[in-house]
C-alpha cells in the first residue's frame, strides 16, 4: 500500500511518478524500496488517470463502509436485547425464591 501512497503523494505534488522518485519517497518513509514492486506499480500506472481514480475510491469509500456500520449496529441490538433477556430471568428467578 506504501507504494501507491507514494504515487499519490507524487501527484498531489505535481511530481512525475517513476521509479527514481517513488524509491526515494518509500525509502524516506524508512522503508527498504523493492525494485520489483516499484517497477510494477510504473507500469500499472501508465494508463491510468490518477486523479480520477482517487475521486472514485474516495467517492466509493464511504459506500462501502455503510454495511460495515450497520452489520456492527445491527450486532449491537442483538447484544442488547440479549441482555435484557438475560435480565428478565434473572429476574423471574428472584420472584420464584419468594414465592418457592
Amino acid at each position: 500500500m506504501e507504494y501507491i501512497y507514494a504515487a499519490m503523494i507524487l501527484h498531489s505534488a505535481d511530481q512525475e511518478i517513476n521509479e527514481e522518485n517513488v524509491t526515494k519517497i518509500i525509502e524516506a518513509a524508512g522503508i527498504a524500496a523493492d525494485d520489483a514492486r516499484v517497477k510494477s506499480l510504473i507500469a500499472a500506472l501508465e494508463d491510468v488517470d490518477i486523479e480520477e481514480a482517487m475521486e472514485t475510491s474516495a467517492m466509493a469509500a464511504p459506500v462501502a463502509a455503510a454495511p460495515v456500520a450497520a452489520e456492527a449496529e445491527e450486532e449491537e441490538e442483538e447484544e442488547e436485547e440479549e441482555d435484557e433477556g438475560a435480565a428478565e430471568a434473572e429476574a423471574a428467578a428472584g420472584l420464584g425464591a419468594l414465592f418457592g
